[in-house]
This record gives C-alpha cells, structure tokens and sequence, in this order.
C-alpha cells in the first residue's frame, strides 16, 4: 500500500469513529496504544530480535487473537498492566482508557495496525499521518487541543534563525505535542546535512529534553517523536511528566525552543499531573527567579533563563503582556535586558493560534556569563502585526509570510542586519528609560484607519473583532485576578 492509500485509510476509519462520537483527540490515544504495541511486535521479530519488555499477556498477537467483547476486555487488561510498567512503556500507557465502545469498531482498527508493516516504513510517512491527525486535533476548537499546537510554520521559522547545531541539547519546559523537537530535528536532518554515526545517536537519544504534566498530551509527544525515529522503544521518555516550574533540577541545556501556556487565570493554580488543579498552590517559590509571580509566561522566562548554559540560545513565544506588564514584569524585563542578550522578538499577527485572542510576540535572546554587565545593545523589532490580516481557514499564516523576517534576521550573522519598514532597531538606553521599560514597540501606521476601501474582508474583520474581544476579555480577567481582596468590615 502506498503512503497516500494508507493515510487516507486511516483518516477513513477516524471519519467513521466520530459518528460513534469519538473525536479526533480520543482517537490519537487508541491510535497511539495500539501503533506502539504493533511496532513493538515488529522490533522483537527478525532481523531485530529486540527485547521490547513487553509480557506476553499484552503483546499484539495477544490482541490479534481475539476480537468482539473478548478483545475489548482484553484490550482493558492491556492498558492496565502497560500503565504500570517502567520507562517508556509506563509513559505510554500512563492511565491508559479505552474510548472505543463499540467492540466492532476496535476489532476493526486492531486489523487496520496488523495489516501494515509499520517499522519498515520511512520516518516521514508515520510522521506525516500523525502530526496531520494532531492538527486536525488542534483544530477540533471543542477539545481544547489547540493550546498545545503551535503553528507548524513559526516553528520552521524560529529553527531556522536559531539554527541548531549537532551534538547540542535542546529543551521545551512545555513540550505540547512535540512541535519544536520535530522542527528541530527536521532542521538538524535536512537535505545536504550529514550526520556521523555518533551524531546520529545522540540526535535519537540524547538531543531532546521536554516536560508536559498532562497524561494524554505527554503520550502523544512521545508517540510523535518515537514515529519520528526519536527516543528507544525500550528506554526512558525524554520527556517528564512534571511541572518543570517547581524546582530547578540542575539541567542546562544549549537551546530552549518553547511556547508555553498562555492565561494568566490558570497561572493562577498550578495543574498537577493528573492535569487537575491545585488552588493550594498560588506560586512558585523559587530561589532562582528574579521575582516571585502568580504569571506563569514570567514564570516560564524566569525558568528558561535558568536552564540555558551560559553561552545557550532561545526563542520563546510570549503574550503581550510579557512586554508591558508592570510590578514584577517590570523587574523581570529590566533584569533579562541586563543579564541576557535579548536582541531579537517578532511581533506576531492576530489570528494565527487555534485560541481566540491571543496577541503573541517570539523573544529570541542568548545568555551570558554573570559578571555584573548589561548584555543587551539593542533589540531589533519586527512587525509582522500591523496590515497583517491572517485567519486559520480563509488566510492561514504560510512559510512564506515568515521569508522576509528570517532574511531580515540575518542567521548566518545577526551583527551585519540593516533595517527595514518593518524591521527597526531600539538601543538598549532607549528601551530602559521607556514606561515601565516596556517592550511592547509599534511604529507602523495602520493603514485601515485612514482608509476604508482598504479594509480586510469581511471574514478577517469579524474574526479580527473577536480576537480584541478575547484579548480584552483576557486582560480584564488579569487585573480582576491581581486586584488584593479586602474582607468586608461590620
């Protein structure tokens, strides 16, 4: 069966699930259980002859043996027993469910997995097939999946000015689905790149640090990178399931590529690893940071400055906020200035993430050793915002509307840039003396207001409306959540 056959079957056989009610999301996880068990089965056959640590009470042929109610509660056993095994099978099946009811249906998607040889298969066909069904997940607005997808093209982007180097560890203390590992190992994998043995398994087994406290997500990250040839069937998840804000575990990395979750509101608790809220907990009592916050994007900067080497380099999306706010996100931005080389960030257009309202900028910068001087010349600003009209189905955001800032970002050498209409350079002295040492910069005019043949079309205007609306209703929520609460006085 070709690649496009086999896609458009098991795209089918989704398409039939979510008339049984079972979506897009519950769909990846038997997916992933079932994909894993299959390959497992491959690996221990010839010419491999792999211990997977899999019993023989929960091997695929276990599975494939039966079918109607017997498999089902058979399949119940399996999911169990996995859950509680060590390393990467434990990560797995971590609280593992069956959601298919219907016992017909799951004989049916058993024969689908046991008719492919999937090991044999190439690393861009499994990757293609799942990263294509974590999207339409991400687009499913009722699952809330979107907040752990980040566009697959601002990713290519931001890899691209960074540029990640082999034989370099690279980490995302919120990992989502993986999205910034596979572009990195896209980039690091790319046509004309050669990799010696020694690169190649460090790149498989050592390059990827993450962390995702929820269950299902975590799952799917590790099943993404796993189809993508990442991390050993029979070694440890690269990525942990806690909250890497609680404590500093000593770890330093050379790049962190990042987007962590946006709302202030939830920052407000911290989610425990049953993806459950624990409002006994209202911040995060770090040693290291610069400034105790209930804001978990300060939160997430103050960490991922901590766990760069000294010569690391990132690129993390941030909402506004994080270049206004004041308080701590004064300190914060005036104390990252001064101990880093923050020297790029690109205001991002509205309309481009899978949650309404949410005004995003990507803050590149490199640390450096403490030794008590102002690491920051300047930074350059791009406005991708302004005049920029995107929608994620009339006008999605595309690689090419990225082209002119990576050449504007210069990332074979960032030091010989020249400006730009949309490209412009603010000395350090400039951005420090501003209110609150706000980052949030703008100089393009925005040509809708002066001109009314020129507006977008009708669509980008009402999706354009509720993105302010949502924004504003974010921002309203943030001062609510910060106001002190007086108790009533008789």
């Amino acid at each position: 069966m070709n690649t496009s056959t086999l896609i458009q079957k098991v795209w089918n056989f989704c398409h039939t699930l979510r008339d049984d009610g079972v979506g897009y999301g519950d769909y990846l996880e038997q997916l992933t259980y079932l994909l894993f068990l299959k390959m497992a089965h491959e690996y221990a056959q010839p010419p491999y002859n792999r211990n997977t640590h899999i019993p023989r009470s929960c091997d695929w042929p276990s599975l494939t043996a039966k079918v109607g109610e017997p498999l089902e509660a058979h399949y119940l056993s399996v999911l169990h027993k996995l859950g509680q095994e060590p390393g990467m099978l434990g990560a797995i099946f971590f609280k593992a469910q069956n959601k298919i009811q219907d016992p017909a249906k799951l004989s049916r998607l058993v024969q689908m997995i046991d008719a492919e040889q999937w090991v044999g298969m190439d690393a861009d066909t499994k990757g293609d097939l799942y990263e294509g069904l974590l999207q339409k997940n991400a687009e499913d607005t009722k699952s809330g999946a979107g907040q752990y997808f980040t566009p697959r093209h601002l990713i290519r982007a931001m890899v691209e000015c960074v540029q990640p180097a082999p034989m370099k560890t690279i980490a995302d203390p919120a990992c989502g689905t993986g999205g910034f590992f596979l572009g990195a190992y896209n980039w690091l994998t790319r046509e004309g790149q050669t990799l010696n043995k020694r690169q190649k398994a460090f790149l498989r087994d050592e390059t990827f640090h993450g962390n995702e406290i929820v269950p299902n997500t975590r799952r799917m990250c590790l099943m993404n990178l796993f189809l993508h040839n990442i991390g050993e069937l029979d070694g440890e998840p690269s990525v942990e399931r806690a909250d890497a804000l609680i404590a500093d575990n000593g770890k330093r990395f050379d790049y962190v590529l990042a987007n962590p979750p946006f709302g202030k509101k939830s920052s407000m608790t911290i989610t425990n690893e049953d993806g459950e809220e624990d409002r006994d907990a209202l911040t995060y009592e770090r040693q290291d940071f610069w400034e105790t916050t209930s804001n978990k994007q300060l939160n997430f900067l103050q960490h991922i400055v901590t766990i760069l080497k000294a010569d690391g380099k990132a690129a993390v999306v941030l909402p506004d906020n994080v270049l206004f706010e004041g308080g701590a996100g004064e300190k914060i931005r005036r104390k990252l200035l001064e101990t880093c080389d923050v020297h790029t960030i690109l205001r991002l257009p509205t309309g481009i993430f899978y949650a309404n309202g949410v005004k995003a900028n990507v803050v590149f910068f490199d640390a450096k050793p403490k030794d008590g001087k102002v690491h920051t010349a300047g930074v350059w600003f791009y406005d991708l915002r302004t005049n920029m009209h995107f929608t994620l189905k009339t006008r999605p955001l595309k690689y090419e509307d990225l082209q002119d800032f990576i050449t504007c970002y210069r990332p074979d050498n960032r030091h010989a840039r020249t400006p730009t209409e949309r490209f412009r350079f603010y000395p350090y002295a400039d951005l420090i003396a501003r209110d609150k040492a706000s980052l949030d910069v703008f100089w393009l005019k925005d040509d809708s207001l002066d001109n009314l043949d020129d507006l977008p079309t009708p669509d980008v205007l009402q999706q354009e409306i509720i993105d302010h609306l949502e924004a504003a209703l974010m921002a309203f929520r943030d001062v609510a959540s910060a106001l002190p609460v007086f108790e009533k006085k008789n």
